[in-house]
């Protein structure tokens, strides 16, 4: 249950899918001051046995509840949420995918680069400000606990008093996730074995018919994406980001990211920073490019699948564009569709295309007036995709496939801008790798 208070405010699917869905009947608008809130919650995470899909498993939910309830709060609020680690052999972290964390970076709930994860028995507190109206969700970062069911919806609404530009009836969150037969922890193993066993594709897309009446005869409008602020002109830094996966010594291997994956250090990226922990992770940013005469059709043999944990390291205000190249991924030749997810910022999609990127050709064909605003993406198959955004938010972010089986072998990578302005962390964010030894040896020191 949610207690809500008035009070200040503090400081600053192979994707989860969501449609809301709303019954039109006219068009208006009430204008009230709104007076911000401070939503809690207390959830309880753990393991149960459910039948998602009329077959037993162990999913994990929150309260007792699978899927994770939902969280619904206005413009300006304040979310807190007291979480509490009840499973019994693993850490634990949440993230609120789509929020943009101004200013509490430490709350995006990424283990290895925002925070450690939560121990057994123990509790984290998520304290951050909701600041954009739109339907998010949130779900755990840390091995494959989102396919496990560790999810829910998070839902902004417009101030308190003031409405939409159009009337309707009726609100429909419809909450769609990817679902495997196999435990997570066997899939994680399978995953990581040597040679790799392919978990194949879920077996099941669960939605959540429990949220609303079936019954009905409803026309429903799908509310699709609305205006957005031009993006800037001009470009400061243009990366290009490779995905192809390789094979080496005859075994499966994680996914590159051009020739660089993601491993995660075992000391948070933003805490090391913080203290000043600077040989806790690869000094060695990720190359900025890749050989013009690469072919994405036959990717070269790559040796370094497996170690790099480079960080891509911005100015902070620094305009950056992305080409996220796709290539050949399986021995079969066949290249896949990818959703990419940055957190920390939206970004303009400035466009797609098929092949190989050529900025002779295909800068021309960029969308630079009236581009989508997004923070998700989607790669084709031996096709590129161009992204922009403003690296204005202090602080280190995941950049990743939304695909759980993609990131968990290593889809994705970390960028940073303005860390060094990034302020108080949570002491139980700092309680592994280096910044628990430092912790040990001085538990007085402030981060």
């Amino acid at each position: 249950m949610a207690k809500v208070a008035n009070q200040p405010l503090f400081p600053m699917p192979f994707l989860v899918i969501f449609l809301v869905l709303s019954i039109m009947s006219g068009f208006g608008i009430t204008l009230s001051e709104a007076v911000p809130k401070v939503r809690h919650y207390k959830w309880e995470v753990e393991y149960m046995f459910r039948s998602p899909d009329c077959v037993e498993n162990i999913v994990m939910g929150i309260n007792g509840q699978f899927p994770g309830p939902t969280i619904r709060a206005n413009i300006g609020d304040t979310i807190v949420v007291e979480m509490i680690n009840k499973l019994s052999t693993e850490g634990l972290v949440i993230h609120w995918h789509g929020i943009l964390q101004r200013g509490t970076p430490r709350a995006d709930g990424t283990a290895s680069i925002s925070q450690c994860a939560t121990n057994p028995g123990e509790t984290f507190i998520y304290r951050f400000v909701v600041d954009k109206a739109g339907t998010y969700f949130y779900h755990g970062h840390l091995g494959m606990q989102r396919a496990a069911g560790l999810y829910g919806s998070l839902i902004v609404d417009l101030e308190e008093g003031k409405k939409e530009p159009f009337h309707y009836d009726e609100d429909i969150n419809l909450l769609l996730i990817d679902s495997w037969h196999k435990t997570v922890q066997k899939q994680e193993v399978s995953l990581n074995s040597n040679p790799m066993h392919w978990i194949n594709e879920p077996e099941e897309e669960i939605p959540n018919w429990d949220d609303y009446d079936r019954s009905k005869n409803f026309t429903y409008r799908i509310l699709a994406a609305i205006g957005s602020p031009k993006p800037p002109v001009k470009s400061n830094r243009r990366i290009f980001l490779l995905n192809t996966q390789n094979h080496i010594n005859g075994s499966f291997v994680k996914w590159a990211i051009n020739n660089v994956s993601l491993a995660l250090p075992p000391t948070p990226y933003l805490a090391a920073i913080r203290i000043g922990l600077n040989t806790t992770f690869d000094q060695n940013p990720p190359p900025e490019t890749f050989p013009e005469d690469y072919d994405i059709y036959n990717p070269p043999p790559n040796t370094n699948t497996k170690t790099g944990n480079g960080v891509y390291r911005f100015e902070l205000g620094e305009i950056v564009d992305v080409i996220l190249q796709n290539a050949n991924t399986l021995e079969d030749k066949r290249s896949e569709i990818h959703p990419w997810h940055l957190h920390g910022h939206d970004f303009w999609v400035l466009g797609y295309g098929e092949g190989k990127f050529s900025a002779a050709v295909d800068e021309k064909k960029l969308n630079l007036k009236t581009p989508p605003l997004r923070n998700t993406v989607v790669i084709f198959p031996y096709g590129w995709t161009a992204i922009r955004f403003v690296a204005d938010n202090p602080g280190g972010w995941a950049f990743h496939c939304h695909i759980e089986p993609h990131l968990h072998m290593g889809m994705g990578f970390v960028i940073a801008e303005g860390a060094h302005k990034v302020g108080m962390i949570p002491t139980k964010a700092l309680a592994c790798g280096g910044t628990a030894k430092v912790l040990i040896h001085n538990p007085t020191i402030k981060s």
